[in-house]
């Protein structure tokens, strides 16, 4: 019996920080700023074990059915969290109270696990084997948590079905412990009716995950999603109204379809026409290949490499019909390597040389973004290109966020790098703003490709003019111990978002 009770330490302690990370991951996909959220919900979650460990000896009768009880609403309530807080996000103003009210609660629940444990334990094993081996089973049950998140539950699972799978995990605990203690504890049939009921009630959630899911993402976005991916990195979500196809990343619209080339072409063809001879090309970010599409059309350019994060991003952009209909097929085409990893290790590790370069990363809204933003990553960048060669970044909005986009703007020239500024109207964006990067000054030549939607020699003297109220602003630049960036860009971002 006693080690019955060990291998249950060794499971709560499992679902005690899977429900952790759930938390700190589904915030981090709806609020962004993944460090902000991580650190609030974990600092949150410790507090509040603590407030539960706190408790605990408040407990003083029936211990065993207490913790019956504690496991059937740990199990109840945090296996359900994730789906009610996923559904709960577009339809609840106050979102942030309700997600830490929840892992304020779970949290006081796992508190009281362990001391509720250690006490039961105490009359069959000698104190120091019981403090021992359930720390033990507890870390040990910490690390597979840990392990099993990023490499399985997440891409293989998702957070809405891991949710219920641990939370059902959590009960049959309830329902083992009541079924080896029932001699004990009074009431124990009841006990194990209500665990059974918990499983199965959560064992329907877990069946029915994926309708839950798109109902959440029904809601959270305005057109009617047709494929959905979570991945360690990223939940990717594809939308659909009429012959709009959008893109969006935790939660956020990458691109329209309607659109795009407006917003592609003006990072591409630029940077192409004022490098000297550009054979090779490197493409950072990009992974929908629409980029890449665009530097194709140059029929100078021999070969093309593309760095993504996300392994599963460029899957589906080189093998989804309707994707490869939008982006030509470019991660296919003999001339193009892709290469998935991130892209600050990739350019420490490679000593490859381009003619120019296109970076094309989301917006620096979190610290790990905000990385690719800094002066360490555009020297790395510079001992990759060659002579003659220019580099493009996007830089989001000069009008929207202006501090940051001017930012970035003095982060290039604290590198090394002239920068010339420029910008282009998107629809679906509004104005955009891009850095182009080059060892000398340079002019862009309007030597573009045909067949082109929106750039042309006339268009393009109106990219480098800009109004007063999206012209320089002063800035430091944004290093890598700093991250300046990312403070600039989420506070013009929120202003935009609550009306200020």
């Amino acid at each position: 019996m006693p080690w019955a009770l060990l291998a249950s330490t060794f499971v709560i302690a499992t679902c005690g920080l899977v429900y952790e990370l759930l938390a700190g991951t589904l915030a981090s996909y709806l609020l962004g700023d993944s460090v902000t959220q991580f650190s609030t919900v974990i600092g949150t979650y410790l507090f509040s074990m603590g407030i539960g460990a706190f408790l605990s000896p408040w407990i003083s009768r029936g211990l065993v059915r207490r913790f019956v009880e504690v496991e059937i609403l740990v199990g109840l309530v945090g296996g359900c969290s994730t789906a009610l807080l996923f559904v709960a996000f577009p339809m609840v103003a106050s979102f942030r109270f309700l997600l830490y009210v929840l892992v304020a609660l779970i949290g006081i629940l796992v508190g009281l696990e362990i001391p509720l444990l250690m006490r039961i334990l105490k009359d069959r094993l000698e104190f120091k084997d019981v403090v021992a081996r359930v720390l033990t089973m507890d870390y040990v049950g910490a690390l597979a948590a840990s392990l099993l998140f990023p490499l399985f539950l997440v891409p293989k699972l998702g957070l809405v079905r891991t949710g219920f799978l641990f939370g059902m995990a959590n009960a049959a605990v309830a329902l083992w412990t009541a079924r080896l203690f029932r001699a004990e504890i009074r009431g124990a049939r009841l006990l194990q009716v209500q665990a059974a009921l918990v499983i199965a009630l959560l064992g329907v959630g877990m069946f029915f995950s994926q309708e839950i899911t798109n109902l959440a993402e029904g809601n959270l976005f305005s057109d009617e999603p047709i494929l959905s991916r979570s991945t360690p990195y990223q939940r990717i979500v594809l939308t659909r109204r009429q012959d709009d196809l959008r893109l969006f990343l935790n939660a956020h619209l990458q691109f329209s379809s309607r659109d795009e080339y407006r917003y592609h072409e003006a990072l591409v063809h630029p940077a192409l026409a004022a490098s000297a001879c550009p054979r090779r090309v490197l493409i950072l970010g990009g992974g929908d290949g629409l980029a890449a599409r665009e530097v194709l059309r140059h029929p100078e350019v021999a070969s093309v490499t593309l760095v993504d994060l996300d392994p599963e991003m460029t899957r589906l952009f080189s093998s989804h019909p309707m994707l490869t209909a939008l982006n030509g097929g470019a991660l296919t085409d003999p001339r193009m390597t892709v290469v998935n990893g991130d892209a600050f290790l990739w350019l420490e590790r490679s000593d490859a040389l381009f003619d120019a370069a296109i970076i094309d990363f989301p917006d620096p809204s979190n610290y790990s973004v905000g990385k690719l933003f800094t002066t360490s990553f555009y020297r790395l960048l510079h001992h990759h290109l060659a002579p003659g060669a220019c580099a493009v970044v996007q830089s989001t909005s000069p009008l929207f966020a202006r501090r940051a986009y001017w930012c970035i703007v003095e982060t290039v020239k604290a590198a090394g790098f002239q920068a010339l500024p420029y910008h282009a109207y998107v629809p679906s964006f509004g104005e955009w703003g891009y850095v182009l990067l080059s060892e000398k000054a340079v002019t862009v030549p309007p030597r573009f490709p045909e067949g082109l939607r929106f750039l042309n020699a006339d268009v393009l003297p109106s990219l480098f003019s800009f109004s007063p109220d999206m012209g320089p602003v002063p800035s430091e630049p944004n290093r890598l111990d700093n991250q300046l960036l990312v403070r600039l860009y989420e506070d013009e971002w929120r202003k935009i978002t609550e009306g200020e």
